[in-house]
């Protein structure tokens, strides 16, 4: 997102953190903008009966848990590394005087919010209506648009739990419903993954 020299220049400290590691809390006063350098984050909130539902999951060189650095609100999720990761950290108003240095990088992050925006409503609208085979394949497709390419085959990178979490649907659920797509010719599975 943000060049690792502009960075650099500005001060950031790169910091590890250890799998399954709280970056920050649902409800913290957001107080840094995060970036990975290395390794993988997900935003998760956790309901009354354990449940977890993934609000997203990031990877090297995407930014997270900055929109309420924008709108001065708490954090709406909790950040937890998936895996082992190096995280560039930046303080609040570093960063807004990062971004008023840079323009072109503010428009950047306007483009990016706006496209979470759209990808949230889209999940919403899925949770709401749609059957399950739709919203795993909404997600899927989602996916290969922001992480693949248009002509070759999206390996997907994540759990059959992960689409869970991610989709609101139970594991059981996902399993069937990928099987349901494969045979009707959406995606396909081999060695126990999910191809698109």
């Amino acid at each position: 997102m943000i060049p690792i020299e502009l960075l650099e220049t500005y001060n950031a400290k790169l910091r590890t953190y250890d799998k399954n590691t709280t970056v920050f809390e649902e409800l913290d006063t957001p107080r840094f903008y995060y970036q990975i350098a290395s390794g993988s984050v997900k935003m998760i909130n956790i309901s009354e009966d354990g449940k977890e539902f993934a609000q997203g999951i990031f990877y090297d060189g995407n930014a997270f848990g900055e929109p309420p650095l924008f709108g001065d609100s708490k954090y709406p999720a909790t950040a937890l590394c998936v895996q082992d990761s190096s995280i560039y950290i930046l303080p609040k108003s570093v960063f807004f005087d990062l971004l008023l240095a840079h323009p072109d990088l503010h428009l950047k992050f306007t483009k990016l919010l706006s496209k979470r925006m759209i990808y949230k409503a889209k999940i919403m609208k899925e949770v709401s209506i749609h059957p399950p085979e739709h919203r795993i394949m909404t997600l899927l497709q989602h996916l290969k648009n922001n992480f693949g390419t248009a002509t070759d085959e999206y390996e997907v990178a994540l759990t059959r739990q992960e689409i869970s979490n991610l989709t609101g649907l139970r594991v059981e659920t996902v399993i069937r419903s990928i099987k349901n797509l494969e045979k009707n010719n959406k995606l396909s599975i081999r060695d126990r993954k999910v191809y698109l």
